[in-house]
């Protein structure tokens, strides 16, 4: 009799598993009309291979020249929109790292100082971090917002000759008009820089050439992906346009002693990463691999701004 009352109670468990079941499978969506079951040969087809879009990482954009920009770094032009995977490929440690969101652009990253690279690039986020994002934010505190833009256009103003001379390198005659221009407009209806009526009253944008870009309009590889300490990440063509834009930068001759030119790239620094002190809020939380996404989102806007 024990026995029987066994049997009978596991069968209503299972019949109630059943019917729970059933009633879950039902609420996730409308019930398939019943269909007559026929045994077809199992379907050995490759499984499809994961997309390109799947297996992608987070997307930097436009936009930023360098997150880890330290104590000479600019800020970078860039908004960051990470994505995770929606599949994940056991194909290679930097599977995490941002990836292009056009097809066309090169995914040739040429890093062969990485372990180099890895460590200066902690040096400058730890800069950032902790020298370099405290004193903006005490300047913040003391200097207006309005200040600070005057001062970020007077440094814009008196940098226009890299972008005039490698508007012309690169044929682009309408950039160097247009340079010109600015320069003429901002020096005197802008009060010698400090406002920007060419951009707010005339519609003229600022050009964003510089010799890097130049030697890559002209076929010149980017060679080696390089980070410095204290500066933005770059290339080595980069590196060498960095210094040949320097040659062409007027404080270098008004201001010849090395310390007043490096009191006023400090000075320019602090005020740049004043105006920008939540451009990366939350940004080296969202992505795994941060040193890779970086490296990814610089190399594919360098090619980008070449190919413009």
């Amino acid at each position: 009799m024990a026995r029987w009352l066994i049997v009978a109670a596991l069968g209503t468990i299972l019949t109630g598993c059943g019917t729970l079941s059933g009633a879950l499978r039902a609420d996730s969506g409308p019930v398939a009309p019943p269909t007559v079951a026929t045994v077809t040969e199992p379907d050995l087809a490759p499984a499809a291979e994961p997309t390109a879009a799947a297996a992608s990482a987070p997307a930097v954009t436009d936009g930023a020249e360098s997150v880890i920009a330290a104590a000479g770094a600019a800020a970078l032009e860039a908004v960051v929109e990470p994505t995770p995977p929606a599949v994940v490929v056991e194909s290679s440690p930097d599977m995490w790292m941002a990836q292009p969101r056009d097809s066309d652009v090169s995914e040739d990253e040429y890093d062969p100082w990485e372990p180099f690279n890895e460590r200066m690039f902690e040096f400058n986020r730890r800069l950032d971090r902790f020298i370099l994002k405290p004193v903006a934010k005490a300047y913040n505190f003391i200097t207006p917002d309005e200040l600070q833009i005057m001062i970020s256009n007077g440094f814009d103003n008196i940098s226009f000759p890299p972008r005039f001379v490698n508007s012309l390198l690169q044929g682009k005659l309408k950039g160097a008009t247009r340079e010109i221009g600015r320069f003429l407009i901002n020096s005197t209806l802008g009060v010698g820089g400090l406002f920007d009526p060419a951009k707010d009253v005339f519609g003229l944008v600022k050009s964003r050439e510089d010799f890097g870009q130049t030697l890559g309009f002209y076929g010149v590889g980017p060679g080696p992906f390089l980070i410095m300490p204290l500066l933005p990440p770059m290339t080595v063509r980069d590196g060498i346009g960095k210094f040949v834009d320097s040659a062409m930068d007027p404080l270098a001759y008004y201001l010849p002693l090395f310390w007043d030119r490096l009191g006023m790239k400090i000075g320019d620094t602090i005020n740049e990463r004043s105006l920008n002190l939540d451009l990366f809020q939350g940004f080296q939380e969202s992505v795994i691999d941060l040193y890779s996404a970086v490296r990814h989102g610089y190399l594919n806007r360098r090619e980008k701004m070449i190919r413009e």
